[in-house]
């Protein structure tokens, strides 16, 4: 063990100790891929492919530390932008992530739920149907969730919901005068499992916003925000700690002022 490891590990135990309220639902923008790759002078898809490594590392600690929910920024609908043979790599990449999801033991042994949120008729039916498979194989499980967000849009996923309310208020299910925020919660993400209000958002790459995610759970419910500066790919368990170290904070200056 080096000297700089034996610190971390030190600071980590500390962090640990400070952290007495675990957030339930941990949101995360995962930034800072392709300016890590520029930085290390690594192609675009390299900086990709270690971000996904770190998500996976970061998935262990979090459920190590009993977040129960995780919802992740994967792929946003500006995203669609990106150059073509970017697009290509990262599409790539999501069918290699979820195809592992099926036989990945981890995710068996801890009984974690996959889910998609997003609009899936902006992916192509090869990825769809990846990723219906690993949702249907890990759908009776109730222990963790992980969602990602893939073709996601906040201001979209709004969109949706008061379309889905709509359909629902002709065919006479819904008195229009019966519709409270409950309603509009119930008809966020259809068919995925509920997810609850964010607790927590993490943005890495040193950007301090919040880019249009999750605006009803997270901004509606004052959820507490944590911005950091490493890219997503060089994000350390000790970053995640401070995180939950600002959540913490904040749920005891609501029980003080209780």
């Amino acid at each position: 063990m080096t000297l700089r490891s034996g610190i971390d590990a030190l600071y980590e135990r500390y962090l640990r100790w400070q952290v007495k309220h675990i957030p339930r639902h941990v949101a995360v923008i995962q930034d800072g891929n392709r300016r890590y790759a520029r930085d290390q002078g690594l192609n675009t898809a390299v900086g990709h492919r270690l971000g996904a490594d770190t998500t996976e590392e970061f998935l262990d600690w979090a459920c190590d530390l009993g977040v129960r929910h995780i919802t992740l920024y994967t792929f946003s609908t500006e995203n669609f932008r990106r150059d073509k043979d970017e697009l290509a790599s990262l599409f790539t990449l999501f069918r290699e992530k979820f195809l592992a999801i099926i036989r990945d033991e981890r995710v068996h042994r801890n009984h974690i739920r996959v889910q998609m949120i997003g609009d899936r008729s902006l992916l192509s039916d090869d990825l769809l149907s990846t990723i219906d498979a690993a949702e249907e194989a890990t759908r009776g499980y109730t222990d963790y969730y992980i969602n990602v967000a893939l073709a996601y849009g906040g201001r979209n996923e709004i969109v949706h919901a008061a379309q889905s309310i709509l359909d629902e208020v002709r065919r006479g299910e819904i008195d229009p005068a019966a519709i409270d925020p409950d309603t509009v919660e119930n008809h966020l993400h259809r068919g995925a499992a509920p997810i609850p209000p964010v607790d927590l958002i993490i943005r890495t790459g040193n950007d301090c916003r919040t880019s249009n995610f999750l605006p009803w759970l997270a901004n509606g419910h004052e959820s507490a925000v944590y911005f950091c500066a490493p890219y997503w790919p060089a994000f350390r368990k000790i970053d995640l700690l401070r995180a939950m170290r600002v959540y913490d904070q904040r749920m005891r200056l609501k029980e003080r002022a209780a």
